[in-house]
């Protein structure tokens, strides 16, 4: 008698021959364990999530969610602000499913009304405005609320003469917007451009991924660009730009460090550096 059969691709136990199974003994270990995408080393979840979601083994930085970044970034006691927006499915968009169920299912998920959370709060000394993005939300896409969020965010900094800082994490524009989500680049844009002739500082924390129409403008615009380590940052993507022009692309390209060397970016910032990386930062900017 086999001890294992196989039943629609799995293995299971057979039960003894008493008719009782072995369920009450099996130790369930799902969702307990993780492979890193970097080293490839199977890790324990509560080992990468007391190191901020970061490998202790190789740093691979795993995505953080936008409620995580302000716990991260800012002090006990910060006030969610510009919320209750969502978006309305202007162009009654469907591809393979309705956008209205993907944005259902969007917000069930990840408790959000769209992908980004604005907060007021304290960031050691400083009093400042951050905005992160939630790419659980359907990969951080920017569309109608997420433009509106953030150039709220920006009036909001300027106005109050608070720093502002956003934390990039997107896909980019939400194309089940269409040219509604196109449009958000140039309000996010110009908003940013009052906010620097009102000489208020703007950094920009760009996260794995950060992408399209999101890196084509507002992530791109601030005094200053810092990077988590290995983040994928670009416009289109490796795989196009290969097709495109034919050429094999160098080693690490659209990588956080090699866009640093190549001078788009000011810094590489490891996850556990973050905060205080940034608040000597607005020490040295507002002096």
């Amino acid at each position: 008698m086999s001890w294992f059969k196989r039943e629609n691709g799995e293995f299971e136990s057979n039960p003894g021959p008493d008719g009782n199974g072995d369920d009450e003994k099996r130790v369930r270990t799902e969702g307990l364990w993780i492979k890193c995408p970097g080293c490839r080393a199977t890790i324990f979840k509560a080992d990468i999530e007391a190191n901020l979601n970061v490998c202790p083994k190789c740093q691979y930085h795993f995505k953080f969610s936008a409620r995580q970044r302000f716990d991260l970034l800012l002090e006990p006691g910060y006030e969610l602000v510009d919320g209750g927006l969502r978006s309305t499915d202007p162009l009654n968009f469907t591809d393979t499913k309705p956008y209205k169920q993907r944005l259902r299912k969007a917000q069930q998920d990840t408790g959000l009304d769209d992908a980004i959370l604005n907060a007021v709060g304290q960031m050691g000394p400083h009093s400042v405005v951050v905005s992160a993005m939630e790419y659980g939300f359907i990969g951080g896409s920017m569309g109608a609320v997420v433009g509106e969020t953030i150039a709220r965010a920006v009036d909001r900094a300027r106005l109050g003469r608070k720093p502002l800082i956003v934390v990039a994490a997107s896909g980019g524009a939400r194309m089940m917007e269409g040219v509604v989500s196109l449009m958000q680049m140039a309000k996010i844009s110009v908003a940013l451009a009052q906010l620097d002739d009102a000489k208020v500082p703007y950094i920009c924390v760009l996260t794995d991924p950060t992408t399209g129409g999101v890196t084509a403008s507002f992530a791109m615009l601030g005094d200053l660009n810092i990077a988590e380590p290995g983040a994928l940052i670009g416009f289109a993507g490796p795989r196009v730009i290969e097709q495109t022009i034919r050429q094999k692309l160098p080693e690490g390209f659209q990588r956080s460090e090699f866009l640093l060397e190549k001078g788009f970016l000011d810094a590489v910032v490891q996850r556990r550096d973050l905060k205080s990386y940034l608040i000597r930062a607005l020490d040295f900017m507002q002096c």
